[in-house]
């Protein structure tokens, strides 16, 4: 048996693989993941996605999906959050009239296909000062994650069950 501790930051690829019998608890916290049974999203996602963005893609407090998972495999429990703050007040910066580009990832994300590649590409062209929508059927954490490292701003607008707008932004220094 495995001796992996669960933690946020362990790839849910690196999860499945030392306990599969997890698979149908992480469906649970974030139904977006059943698409992992597809060979080539457990492949691509899984391999980059970390358990504290699977939370935050359920919508779940990241503590309470690591709580879950580690009691299932009797391991001691977490007892502080270390989460990424994912911003969901609308900023200052944002203006219908600033959004340069825009990428509607529900498409690809239903053919099995992960965006964060295209995303970043989309990012590395936007002008500075300038916005980029992102519109997808949950919370993109790891495209947030990336895009919040090569330091851009974002706002999350939830404007329907299964529909988020993410807006993106690089301002001058």
């Amino acid at each position: 048996m495995s001796q992996l501790i669960i933690t946020p930051k362990t790839k849910v690829m690196e999860l499945l693989e030392n306990y599969p019998q997890l698979e149908d608890i992480l469906i649970e916290y974030a139904p977006a993941f059943r698409k992992l049974k597809n060979p080539l999203l457990r492949k691509t996602v899984a391999k980059v996605a970390s358990l504290q963005q699977a939370a935050a893609v359920g919508n779940v407090k990241v503590e309470d999906l690591i709580n879950r998972l580690r009691q299932e495999v009797g391991q001691d429990l977490l007892s502080e959050a270390s989460d990424t703050v994912y911003h969901t007040e609308k900023p200052d910066w944002f203006s219908e009239d600033l959004i340069a580009s825009e990428l509607d990832a529900r498409e690809m994300l239903d053919a099995g296909e992960q965006p964060v590649n295209q995303i970043l590409a989309d990012l590395k062209e936007l002008p500075q000062g300038k916005i980029y929508k992102l519109i997808a059927p949950f919370i993109p954490a790891p495209a947030i994650d990336k895009a919040s490292s090569l330091n851009f701003l974002h706002w999350i607008d939830k404007t329907g069950e299964k529909e988020y707008k993410v807006y993106f932004i690089h301002l001058p220094d």
